[in-house]
C-alpha cells in the first residue's frame, strides 16, 4: 500500500482558541487536560480502510441532536489525495449517526491554513428510535479514508486555500 499522509496535532494554541469558541464554559485547565489526551487516528486492523477517529471528551447526543467536535488532529496529504470523513458503520447502522456534511472532504491544501487544517467533526444522532448516543472519551465515533482523486484535461487552476469550511466559494 502506498503512503501517502500523516496525522498530527494542531497547536495548543489553535486547539484552545477553537474550543474556547464552542466550548467558552471549559477552563484552561480543562482544555489543557483535553488537549494532552488527544489519540492520533489509527486502523483497528492491517485491512482496515478507514482511520478511527477517537473523541476528545465524553459526550451523549440525544435523538435529532448535533454536535460539533474540534478534534485537535490535522492532516499533512500529499497532492492528488484527499481525506473522506465518515461516521463509524456501527454507530451509523444503531443511531443513523451521519456527519452534518454527509461526507467530509479534506483536501491537501487544507492543512497550510490559518488554523493549520484543524479537523472539525459535526454530527448528528439521526435515530427515528429516541435513541441516546454516550460517546466516552477516546472512544472512535468516526473514520477517515485517504482517496486518490484526478483532474480534468483543461484544469489550470491555481488558487491557493485559506480557510475552512466552505472557503473555496468565498
Amino acid at each position: 500500500m502506498q503512503r501517502v499522509a500523516e496525522f498530527k496535532k494542531v497547536s495548543y494554541n489553535e486547539f484552545s482558541k477553537s474550543w474556547k469558541n464552542l466550548f467558552p464554559q471549559t477552563t484552561e485547565e480543562e482544555i489543557k487536560d483535553i488537549y494532552n489526551k488527544i489519540l492520533l487516528p489509527t486502523r483497528a486492523t492491517k485491512g482496515s480502510a478507514g482511520y478511527d477517529f477517537f473523541s476528545p471528551i465524553s459526550f451523549k447526543i440525544n435523538s435529532q441532536e448535533t454536535i460539533l467536535i474540534p478534534s485537535g488532529i490535522r492532516i499533512q496529504i500529499e497532492q492528488g489525495w484527499f481525506l473522506g470523513i465518515f461516521p463509524k458503520s456501527g454507530l451509523g447502522f444503531k443511531y443513523r449517526l451521519q456527519l452534518d456534511n454527509t461526507t467530509a472532504i479534506i483536501d491537501s491544501d487544507y492543512y497550510y491554513s490559518d488554523n493549520e487544517g484543524h479537523i472539525f467533526i459535526k454530527i448528528t444522532n439521526d435515530s427515528k428510535q429516541e435513541k441516546e448516543l454516550d460517546i466516552k472519551q477516546s472512544q472512535s465515533f468516526c473514520q477517515g479514508i485517504l482517496l486518490p482523486f484526478g483532474i480534468t484535461y483543461q484544469d489550470d487552476v491555481d488558487a491557493i486555500r485559506n480557510g475552512g469550511l466552505g472557503s473555496t466559494t468565498k
